[in-house]
């Protein structure tokens, strides 16, 4: 869980687009989306947030370089939604980085698919019902 993080796009548009198909098959859509007109180094800087309504927990912010690749995993009501975050992720732009699947390294029930981002970010969805 938690209450919000952020991640940085150096191609703005393709990340966006990237995450507007694989968030939408968690159920998640923007929130919140705006430029940055306080940054006085870089006054068109947009960014955006995610989440499910009213809730902008994830957010994308525009820089100009590269910084260092995150891993972020969302959490997914059921394997399904799984399969269907990483299906969408890669039609979506993203490169394989673990198909959907057990992952009994971290227990017995986890259910995780992996997925690189534009830039280089590796994203994760994950169920940990038995049920699944």
């Amino acid at each position: 869980m938690f209450d919000h993080l952020s991640t940085y796009a150096t191609d703005f548009d393709a990340t966006k687009k990237f995450y507007d198909g694989a968030l939408a098959a968690l159920g998640y859509s923007v929130q919140m989306e705006f430029v940055a007109g306080w940054n006085t180094d870089f006054p068109t800087q947009r960014m955006c947030a995610y989440g499910p309504d009213g809730q902008p927990n994830f957010w994308i912010i525009e820089v100009k370089s590269h910084y260092t690749p995150r891993h972020l995993a969302f959490t997914a009501n059921d394997r399904k939604s799984v399969d269907a975050f990483y299906q969408a992720a890669m039609t979506a732009g993203g490169t394989d980085n673990g198909e959907p699947g057990l992952r009994s390294t971290y227990h017995e029930h986890y259910y995780g698919a992996f997925v690189i981002d534009p830039d280089g970010n590796n994203m994760e969805a994950v169920c940990h019902r038995a049920d699944g």
